[in-house]
């Protein structure tokens, strides 16, 4: 292993580990109707027709309700975090480092938990069919048409886009807390709509977010394209999906073939 990919493994794992953490208390602690407390009042014995914000926010206080969507955001958007904190990391003298990386992590929570609120209002619509039923269908509708826009594509471009970072002087925790909002924007232009899928099932809330992050995560790895209409499919991922289970068969079948082969006398 080259110093280079050294230092990249330095910084994917302990992110990885984060977001894993996350997952677990998700699934262990919280469990999926303890955390579809989080996204709605289904389990509270609340008949759709009256569910609103007031009665969320009632029936789930804002603490709960923000350290529920925190343990969200870390689990599903850590993962895409790897590339930005690494630019981060590169660009930082080693003394000023972890600070730096700690002011942009803090400029891209803020903005996804101001977005958070809103999706959280949003939640109780999507999810049940109120009484205006054309208020959900537009909703929707409005997500969907979102997701193959030219402005989703344009904010995926955008989140590609690493900026210089000071190296010198207060413009470093500037630029890093800057670059940590920006970022954060663009990584909430391209994601809500998928963010919202989660509070559209009834059941197997964790499950759909992993669906959802795993599709986010494939998102990134597309290059900046022409900002047009259409499906930004994740071709990249699967091709590499692909690649790697081959690669994978064929060392199975090359150990099974030594496994069979007969010993040399």
């Amino acid at each position: 292993m080259t110093p280079a990919a050294r230092e990249r493994f330095h910084i994917r794992v302990p992110i990885l580990l984060i977001s894993a953490a996350a997952w677990a208390l998700l699934v262990v602690e919280r469990g999926e109707e303890s955390f579809a407390a989080h996204c709605s009042a289904a389990m509270t014995g609340v008949t759709p027709s009256s569910v609103s914000l007031h009665t969320l926010m009632a029936l789930n206080a804002p603490g709960s309700l923000a350290l529920g969507w925190a343990l969200m955001l870390t689990a599903m958007m850590a993962p895409l975090l790897v590339a930005p904190v690494r630019h981060v990391h590169d660009r930082s003298f080693a003394r000023r480092r972890t600070r730096a990386i700690m002011l942009f992590v803090a400029g891209y929570a803020v903005i996804w938990m101001a977005a958070g609120s809103i999706l959280l209002a949003l939640a109780p619509l999507v999810r049940f069919v109120p009484a205006d039923w054309l208020e959900t269908a537009l909703i929707i509708l409005s997500a969907l048409i979102w997701q193959i826009s030219p402005a989703k594509q344009g904010c995926l471009n955008r989140g590609h886009a690493h900026p210089e970072l000071a190296a010198f002087g207060p413009a470093v925790d500037m630029d890093a807390l800057r670059f940590g909002l920006t970022h954060g924007v663009w990584c909430v232009g391209s994601c809500w709509a998928l963010m919202l899928l989660p509070f559209l099932v009834s059941r197997g809330h964790v499950a759909t977010m992993a669906i959802v992050t795993l599709w986010m995560v494939g998102e990134r790895l597309q290059k900046p394209r022409p900002a047009r209409w259409g499906v930004p499919t994740p071709v990249k991922a699967a091709r590499l999906v692909v690649a790697q289970t081959r690669m994978w068969l064929q060392r199975v079948c090359r150990t099974v073939q030594l496994q069979q082969a007969p010993p040399f006398l």
